[in-house]
């Protein structure tokens, strides 16, 4: 596992995200699109990669999943898959992924998160830090310690 400095990553996701964004609301204009992960976090270490939340109605979500594949996107194997969550990844080699969700979900803590994070400058350290801690280990045992943190971090009052 690999981490980079904000000053190594953040422009170039920036602007897929905004590439993305604009794609993602021509194909679902009902759609909310949310920058999540690392790359919307200021001053956070990430694997430089970009991670896109698209909130559908739940009785939506099939069908959005089907429109967002005409995106080069396929769905992520080995991850969870549920009617309520549905993770997309790039098929074209760029380093991008849609976490499809069901509005009002309990999917929905990706933009919580998110939010914990960018008003707290301590936990954005916490989370570097956990990071770093990481290097070098498999995506399962980084996922494991990450899940752990995000629980504690939504679970604060």
């Amino acid at each position: 596992m690999q981490f980079y400095q904000p000053d190594e990553y953040l422009a170039s996701c920036e602007s897929l995200y905004r590439k993305y964004e604009l794609e993602i609301a021509a194909l679902l204009p009902d759609a909310t699109i949310e920058h999540i992960g690392a790359s919307s976090i200021p001053n956070a270490i990430s694997k430089g990669d970009l991670d896109i939340l698209v909130g559908v109605n739940g009785n939506e979500l099939e069908e959005a999943v089907k429109l967002l594949s005409t995106l080069g996107f396929n769905e992520k194997s080995n991850t969870l898959r549920t009617p309520e969550l549905c993770m997309l990844e790039n098929s074209s080699g760029e380093d991008v992924a849609f976490q499809v969700v069901a509005n009002g979900s309990e999917f929905d803590f990706f933009v919580g998160f998110r939010d914990k994070l960018r008003e707290s400058p301590e936990l954005v350290q916490q989370y570097n830090e956990l990071k770093m801690s990481c290097a070098g280990w498999s995506h399962e045992e980084y996922r494991r310690k990450k899940s752990a943190f995000i629980e504690r971090v939504l679970g604060q009052a």
